[in-house]
């Protein structure tokens, strides 16, 4: 990893019940990781022992802990990263509204409660003309707005990541302006564009056959020792990464999904080139001490 301080985030999969390995592992933890209070605890706790920031998928249980995180007690401002869409949350909202109809109908109602009159002319501009870039600029403001409304003072958001389906989706369909508007959207709000995605030395190649520069975006992708979910293979990963300095590079599932003990997780992550960020899941206060206390150590934080 790079010399200065690395970013170390709580990433939110156990608050949703997710485990990458087996369901077997999520029956174990319980449900409380999954109660609003208890998590946000953790989520404190784990600032407390060293961790800078929280990696989470933009839902109601997750803005739910943003929410019950105390204000004054917290030393520093959390770094947030947020992670949009968060497609369960839409597709059983849709059940309940009835359809993709019925959807579209709250989400516009909730944007016009929110206030934000612009983001709504714009979203009904992108409607009427069919402009996917259009709807996708409505949704974003909406999302930034949901995040900044339950995080007030607890943190500050700095970056947010289109999900890994919709990144690897458009790269795949050569959807070049969607991400070139996507980004300067995002840079034109102060927020640093990001891409979450599964293959990541694809996504570099193609961003590079764009020329899109890589200084002060974010990616994230898996990268841990034994090549767990790193494709097309952990070597073309690996070798992408001397390719993308200056952006921010979150390590996602550095632990394979607890198959790696923590140890040899953080020795193989600290030896990669451009990589300056590490999201770990906890599920209960012990392991946020344990594992963020070991990343600060290791890591040589000040």
């Amino acid at each position: 990893m790079n010399n200065e301080q690395p970013i170390l985030l709580v990433g939110d999969n156990p608050f949703h019940g997710i485990s990458h390995l087996s369901q077997q592992s999520v029956k174990k933890r319980g449900n409380d990781i999954t109660l609003a209070k208890y998590a946000s605890d953790i989520v404190k706790i784990s600032i407390e022992n060293g961790a800078n920031g929280f990696m989470f998928s933009v839902s109601e249980t997750t803005l739910s802990i943003l929410h019950k995180l105390p204000e004054k007690e917290m030393k520093e401002r959390l770094n947030l990263y947020a992670l949009v869409p968060y497609a369960y949350e839409y597709v059983r909202l849709a059940t309940h509204a009835g359809g993709l109809p019925g959807l579209a109908k709250r989400f516009a109602k909730e944007v016009l409660l929110s206030g934000n009159l612009k983001t709504a002319g714009v979203g009904l501009k992108g409607v009427l003309t069919s402009n996917p870039i259009d709807v996708m600029k409505a949704y974003l403001s909406y999302e930034i707005i949901r995040v900044k409304a339950f995080a007030k003072n607890r943190g500050t958001l700095r970056s947010v990541l289109l999900h890994e389906v919709i990144t690897d989706m458009a790269i795949a369909l050569n959807l070049e302006s969607l991400i070139k508007s996507y980004i300067k959207f995002m840079e034109d709000h102060g927020i640093e564009p990001g891409f979450e995605t599964r293959n990541f030395s694809y996504l570099v190649k193609k961003f590079k056959d764009w020329d899109i520069d890589f200084e002060g975006l974010v990616l994230a992708a898996p990268f841990n020792k034994i090549g767990f979910y790193m494709n097309p293979s952990k070597a073309e990963c690996e070798k992408a990464l001397a390719d993308v300095s200056g952006s921010t590079v979150i390590m996602m599932s550095i632990l394979a999904a607890g198959y790696l003990k923590p140890t040899e997780a953080i020795d193989y992550v600290r030896g990669l080139p451009n990589a300056t960020a590490i999201v770990v899941g906890v599920s209960n206060e012990q392991q946020a001490r344990e594992t963020f206390n070991l990343l600060t150590k290791t890591l040589k934080l000040a």
